[in-house]
């Protein structure tokens, strides 16, 4: 007993290190690319960054292929031994090499299909990074499962740093779409070399079917959802780049972008933060609802504010970060943030049913969600790439319709009731945003546009909270305080 009780508060400074270095990592590395991609846009043209986005979906369905799971099933198994490490490395290696043959083989195809043929080139290049991230699987797990993510920090900003200078420098010398490509693989090569270093994990033992059978058995479970994440996350930019012009889907992948990028980091905390506190009241629906009502406001205090303001300054930011030449984003971007600003709402919603162990409905969910956007998304092609935008905006609220179903049959919380609780929030975001968008004439330079008018909409927005959202406001100041 007395080792456990040793080893409890051992467990715990770990975890309370690796929630801390895994924050870090993300915050910190999306931060740097953010910089970057900044610098990079001013150099390069939409044009450039079309053209990429167009191959996206090939590597990332290859990558999901290389993984299998198996990463996964590595890190949950309790008594993993060599073979298994060893086997997976292997497969890796084996799946990855395929990948890349393949890919090198259907590179004309791929530029036929598009009518672009500098993506021959580009995907023969590119996909390098698929071969070199199959070397490193295992030793990323390795960190993973000493509750490592220090070392991984470290490895993840040093690799970007030193691509994103590598991007920098070629897009200045230019290089145009090529900064992009190498930018891609050095990065991907750098991080594969540190991983290796810091790991000090070779494989040791033969390829063994026993093991073999295990993770593949956990993995392939894994691969099927994969699957069907990554390539509906990634089918827009296939239907823009087929239909479309490459600048057209240049414009649209930096203002989706853009968009995500407060939205799916405040989902990913949230996520983490709220599952485990749900969790814990789980047997007591009434104070399970109570709390959940709770966080949902909260959760919207913080998402809605900023994607309005987002929305609202989106013309004047964009000229003063990455300039005029990128002005056709715009438009997107608006649209896109009433899609975003919802997301962070089906995350704790999609929480109460694991928390309440339904993930049956969480799969059923997701299929009819995906199916649905995928109609939307044929309806809207002929129409035009800001139809399509408004298309994510109603695939997004008829998500929160859907997910919100079954929050109202578990713990009562459906649709209306958490409606009543979002609205007050949600008017004051949009009323605080179009007021401060109709004083951007006022303002002669693009950068005091950006800054009144940010001025301007926070002053509004906390002024109405506190008429109409006195609670949430309070509950904001006093996490604020404690901290």
């Amino acid at each position: 007993m007395g080792n456990v009780s040793n080893m409890e508060p051992n467990l715990r400074q770990k975890t309370t290190n690796g929630l801390l270095w895994s924050s870090v990592e993300r915050f910190s590395n999306q931060g740097i690319q953010f910089l970057f991609s900044i610098v990079l846009a001013r150099l390069l043209t939409p044009e450039d960054y079309g053209i990429v986005a167009m191959v996206i979906i090939f590597f990332a369905i290859a990558q999901t292929f290389v993984d299998s799971g198996f990463s996964n099933a590595i890190v949950r198994k309790k008594d993993r031994t060599e073979a298994d490490l060893s086997t997976c490395f292997y497969f890796n290696i084996f799946v990855g090499f395929g990948f890349y043959f393949l890919l090198f083989l259907c590179s004309p195809f791929i530029a036929d299909f598009y009518d672009q043929p500098i993506l021959s080139p580009i995907v023969k290049i590119s996909g390098l990074s698929v071969l070199i991230n199959s070397l490193c699987i295992v030793q990323q797990a390795q960190f993973t499962i000493r509750i490592d993510f220090k070392t991984q920090a470290k490895v993840t900003l040093t690799s970007t740093v030193i691509s994103g200078i590598l991007g920098i420098l070629l897009a200045y010398l230019g290089y145009g779409v090529w900064a992009l490509v190498w930018q891609g693989v050095i990065g991907t090569f750098i991080r594969m070399l540190l991983l290796w270093v810091f790991s000090k994990w070779r494989p040791r033992e033969s390829f063994s079917k026993d093991s073999f059978h295990y993770l593949f058995g956990y993995g392939s479970k894994l691969l099927a959802s994969g699957l069907l994440d990554t390539t509906y996350n990634n089918i827009y930019p296939i239907v823009i780049g087929k239909f479309y012009s490459p600048a057209q889907l240049g414009n649209f992948s930096r203002a989706q972008g853009w968009a995500s990028l407060p939205s799916s980091n405040i989902t990913g905390i949230l996520q983490r933060v709220t599952f485990p506190v749900l969790t814990e009241m789980q047997d007591d629906d009434e104070r399970l609802a109570t709390n959940y009502r709770k966080l949902l406001r909260l959760s919207a205090f913080v998402v809605f504010p900023l994607m309005m303001l987002l929305a609202s300054i989106a013309s004047p930011l964009v000229r003063v970060v990455i300039t005029s030449k990128w002005d056709a984003c715009v438009p997107y971007l608006q649209i896109i943030c009433f899609a975003m600003m919802w997301y962070p709402i089906h995350a704790i919603n999609l929480n109460l049913l694991q928390v309440k162990g339904r993930s049956d409905l969480f799969l059923r969910l997701e299929i009819i969600k995906k199916v649905i956007g995928v109609l939307v998304m044929c309806v809207t092609i002929p129409l035009g790439v800001t139809a399509m935008c408004f298309g994510m905006v109603f695939t997004s609220i008829n998500a929160l319709f859907i997910n919100t179903y079954y929050t109202g049959k578990l713990i009562n919380v459906g649709f209306i009731v958490q409606m009543k609780d979002l609205t007050p929030i949600l008017l004051t975001s949009i009323v605080s945003g179009i007021i401060s968008y109709y004083c951007l004439p006022f303002f002669n330079s693009e950068l005091i546009k950006v800054i009144f008018s940010t001025i301007i909409y926070m002053g509004l927005y906390f002024l109405g909270s506190s008429v109409f959202s006195q609670k949430e406001l309070s509950e904001a100041l006093q996490i604020i305080r404690r901290k």
